[in-house]
């Protein structure tokens, strides 16, 4: 077995090592910012000081950190882990990050004769500790076949889909289906209380139905329990739409549903709600539909004056 550089042991990625010693790999990180969690620790977790330090003694450096900048100073910032590269190792990251910038990253690890992969992954945090994340692979064949024993580790539903780039290509689609199914589910639920109907009950029906998704059954169930604890936070999903709004500005595509529910958890973050669950998104359609209700309701009582 390979020896395992792991950057970046938050709510994802701590499970996700996690697995990763439970398999019996050998796993290395850095303690030069903050402790690595005491469970790792007692399977077995090592760790050294410095990414390049990760990056000498690990022959496979994965990173998960939340956004672009961060995978750029983690990889090539001082002591990153780009100084501590040698010939033949494989640098995979799996944050969701910039595809113009995976292609720049991908090129300087490849002029140091090492493998790189963009792995993005789907799933939650519910997904990573079950160890059942899609994970959208970008980079050549040699190098995803060299990874594919540690992705099985980690997820279910794993695929090459094309060259480097394309792994957070297909990750910002993602994130796009996810934000406006949120939004689906959460304008239905507010549409059905207003309405007078039990949130609840309606979501048990419609489970039974063509409008059955994961997203229905997990997120649903946070608005109606009103448990936003992160599991993805807010702030992240507007990082990841702000993703796919730059891009297809670039590429002259019009995408209005995800600029309108971008504005949506835009109002969620200025209401204080950045770090809750993106589930929460349902929130500012609460708001939008208490202010009509209000609005209405002034209306009426100019009227009777």
């Amino acid at each position: 077995m390979e020896t395992i550089g792991f950057i970046g042991l938050g709510i994802m990625g701590a499970p996700m090592a996690g697995h990763l010693l439970d398999a019996g790999y050998h796993v290395i990180a850095s303690d030069h910012r903050s402790k690595p969690p005491a469970d790792l620790i007692a399977k077995g977790l090592k760790t050294v000081t410095g990414h390049d330090a990760v990056a000498k003694v690990a022959d496979i450096i994965i990173t998960m950190v939340p956004d672009t900048p961060q995978v750029a100073d983690v990889l090539f910032g001082e002591n990153g882990v780009a100084s501590g590269l040698s010939k033949g190792k494989l640098v995979i990251d799996m944050s969701s990050i910039s595809p113009i910038a995976t292609k720049e990253f991908a090129k300087k690890i490849n002029d140091l004769g090492c493998g790189y992969l963009d792995a993005p992954v789907s799933g939650g945090e519910v997904g990573a500790k079950a160890a059942s994340l899609t994970i959208m692979v970008g980079g050549e064949d040699e190098a995803f076949e060299r990874a594919r024993p540690i992705f099985e580790k980690m997820g279910k539903n794993i695929t090459l889909v094309g060259p480097n780039g394309v792994g957070q290509t297909t990750k910002v689609a993602n994130q796009i289906v996810v934000a406006l199914t949120i939004e689906a589910v959460g304008e239905a639920l507010v549409f059905a209380s207003k309405a007078g109907a039990d949130p609840a009950k309606v979501r048990q029906a419609l489970m039974g139905g063509l409008a059955a998704s994961r997203i229905l059954e997990v997120h649903g169930e946070r608005m109606i329990k009103r448990t936003f604890a992160p599991g993805f936070r807010i702030e992240l999903h507007q990082k990841d739409l702000n993703l796919a709004l730059e891009g297809a500005k670039a590429l002259g595509v019009s995408l209005p549903n995800t600029s309108t529910t971008q504005q949506l958890f835009n109002s969620c973050a200025a209401n204080g709600g950045g770090k809750e669950d993106h589930s929460a998104l349902v929130r500012a359609l609460e708001r939008m539909a208490a202010h009509e209700v209000s609005g209405e309701a002034t209306q009426a009582e100019g009227k009777a004056a």
